[in-house]
């Protein structure tokens, strides 16, 4: 197994693991079946197709458009521990379990909880994964945190967003937005000769890195920009993509704009930005600014969405944003994920099985 330390220098094998903590005699056991997604290296280009294919098939259901009653994940507990604040990603996770017919239990490691008498984090895992959970989704602020409870858990671990490290099936949905709205296949080179401008804070989030580098393993070209240290220069180099000056020279002949929010839960105390209107003024994506993208060439975000400083309303709520349609999609890949999570092939979640 990898080790797990994240980007932030985290080792929580020595911080958390130690025997006073939960004892020195215990184990993992055997993990449940199915598949850990961590982080976007975990798949192959193989792997990724095969996923996004099978993402694709379930959009209709998805979307509510299917059959109802289908059951390939009935019997299954997911958990869901989110340690950070969620919208998108934590419900759309919720309805990806339950249009497959699993049930979500959420717990929190709180003054809800039996935090508040004593009980460690980890104990409180041991005890939650001794109830039997099939997959457990996660987010946290700590980098590489799913990757260390793969060593913790017997249930697979689906990371929901870790730190500054990676946001796996937010890059995977991004990437469906786009083979969708350029009619590509999901297959190998699936981007090639589509450019992608990456623009905002990508130091500090995660989406960027998890986009960088599963985009350009389908063959996109990909390009940076953001205001002074939020795009850095060595993240271009650790990544071999471009880095534009601004945002002009990024999204000119671009064919996906990719808007990305400044993460200001994240940002030292001492970093100086532009006020808001001044950013907006530099580095939104405005309807003037759109005129640069290449025919046919769509916008994307993350979410969510500051109006007026990364992104102007006429563009978010225009005819060339494909925002909302990432949230669709989203359901879709985190189906097909979950299904993977607990060992389910694609081809049993398409089959009508009525409750």
């Amino acid at each position: 197994m990898r080790a797990a330390v994240g980007t932030s220098g985290v080792d929580f094998q020595s911080v958390q693991s130690a025997p006073s903590a939960v004892g020195a005699s215990f184990a993992v056991g055997v993990r449940r079946p199915g598949r850990d997604l961590c982080e976007i290296g975990d798949l192959d280009l193989d792997a990724t197709c095969e996923l996004l294919a099978a993402a694709r098939a379930l959009v209709p259901l998805a979307a509510g458009d299917g059959p109802r009653g289908r059951v390939a994940l009935r019997g299954a507990l997911i958990l869901s521990l989110f340690n950070e604040p969620s919208t998108r990603t934590r419900l759309s996770f919720e309805v990806a379990a339950r249009r497959l017919g699993a049930q979500v239990v959420d717990f929190q490691h709180d003054g809800a909880s039996s935090a508040a008498k004593g009980e460690t984090e980890l104990d409180a895992l041991h005890n939650l994964d001794a109830m039997g959970f099939d997959a457990a989704v996660v987010r946290d602020g700590r980098d590489g945190y799913p990757l260390w409870l793969c060593s913790q858990l017997r249930a697979r671990v689906v990371n929901a967003g870790d730190g500054v490290h990676e946001h796996p099936t937010q890059a995977l949905l991004d990437a469906l937005t786009i083979l969708e709205a350029f009619g590509r296949e999901p297959v190998p080179g699936a981007l090639d000769g589509l450019r992608v401008a990456i623009c905002g804070d990508l130091r500090h989030g995660r989406v960027g890195r998890s986009n960088l580098r599963l985009l350009r393993t389908l063959g996109a070209e990909l390009v940076i920009a953001g205001p002074g240290s939020l795009a850095p220069a060595e993240l271009a180099r650790e990544f071999g993509v471009g880095l534009a000056p601004d945002l002009d020279a990024a999204l000119t002949g671009a064919h996906v704009a990719m808007m990305l929010r400044i993460q200001r839960e994240r940002l030292p105390a001492d970093l100086r930005l532009p006020d808001d209107a001044s950013y907006h003024a530099a580095w939104g994506l405005t309807q003037a600014r759109l005129g640069r993208l290449a025919p046919g060439g769509v916008v994307l975000h993350p979410g969510p969405m500051n109006r007026g400083v990364e992104i102007a309303d006429e563009v978010a709520d225009g005819p060339r944003s494909r925002i909302l349609r990432q949230v669709t999609l989203g359901v879709a890949v985190r189906m097909a994920v979950l299904a993977r999570a607990c060992g389910v092939s694609a081809e049993t979640c398409l089959k009508e099985q009525v409750v």
